[in-house]
């Protein structure tokens, strides 16, 4: 029962370093730049069909395709930002949302037409391939490297947007842009990188996800749910809240379909539900 336990509970938070990679780009763009990008998993489907491009079709070694991904991700999003989503920083919340939810279903149409509705998968290196015996239990190697992305990422993010000038800057043009750029912050600038930032997240949580749960064109809408969970669970604006976000509901999705099978992906919501009623603001929330 030990063994169970801990298996549970490893691939779960693997599957929450997923989560987090997935949506932590989102966190940045809705916390910190009240923008509802309901695009953003159209970014991590770049990465993976990056990924997935590079790999298949020109011999990449895969780790070495995921900076590609990340920057796929960066160069798309900054690409929308530039030509339609700077139209709208001031728009309301419904005209974000029609905008966004278009792109995400045009980027499966276009995804679908390229690459069939097949599931893709792009081969990873014999040592990810295997697993690593600890205390004589055996941890499959893959889950082991997405525990350590998502914690090294976890730690950089913090580091970069809570306890930065560049952090503050993006703070202050949010809140008052022309005082801003009163006290010479490049506006335009600051929201391009932080955009950029949040999509090459997106890329590389999406180009990680080929080997977990798969890629196909629906992604950007199957994942877009789990991703929104994350976000609205961790509170707006909060790196630590959705990391602590993504693992208790990864955690959660996985004991509910090893424990509860009968309930299937449905205890994900009912913990999502709990937590708001608990934290409507979110676990870290402050607004």
């Amino acid at each position: 029962m030990f063994a169970s336990l801990a298996g549970v509970l490893f691939d779960g938070f693997a599957y929450g370093m997923l989560l987090f990679l997935l949506s932590v780009g989102l966190t940045v763009t809705l916390g910190m730049m009240n923008f509802v990008n309901l695009a953003h998993c159209s970014f991590a489907m770049v990465g993976g069909y990056a990924t997935v491009t590079l790999v298949n079709r020109f011999g990449w070694p895969f780790l070495a395709s995921l900076p590609v991904a990340f920057l796929m991700g960066s160069l798309v999003s900054v690409v929308l930002e530039r030509t339609l989503y700077r139209r709208l920083y001031r728009a309301s919340d419904l005209d974000q949302c029609l905008l966004t939810i278009g792109i995400a279903f045009v980027s499966v149409a276009a995804f679908a037409w390229l690459y069939s509705t097949e599931q893709q998968s792009a081969s990873v290196p014999a040592w990810l391939r295997g697993s690593v015996q600890v205390a004589g239990m055996s941890f499959a190697a893959y889950r082991l490297f997405l525990i350590v992305v998502g914690l090294a990422t976890t730690a950089i993010l913090i580091v970069s947007l809570e306890r930065t000038r560049f952090g503050a800057r993006v703070r202050a043009a949010v809140d008052n842009q022309r005082m801003a750029r009163g006290l010479g912050i490049d506006v335009e600038r600051t929201f391009m990188i932080t955009f950029a930032l949040g999509g090459g997240l997106a890329g590389l949580g999406g180009a990680l996800a080929i080997n977990v749960v798969g890629l196909d064109p629906t992604f950007a809408l199957a994942y877009l749910v789990y991703v929104l969970i994350v976000v609205a669970v961790g509170g707006l604006g909060s790196i630590g809240g959705s990391f602590a976000a993504a693992v208790v509901l990864g955690i959660s999705d996985m004991a509910g379909k090893y424990y509860f099978p009968w309930l299937g992906a449905f205890l994900i919501y009912l913990v999502m539900v709990a937590l708001l009623m608990w934290r409507p603001l979110g676990l870290f929330g402050k607004r």
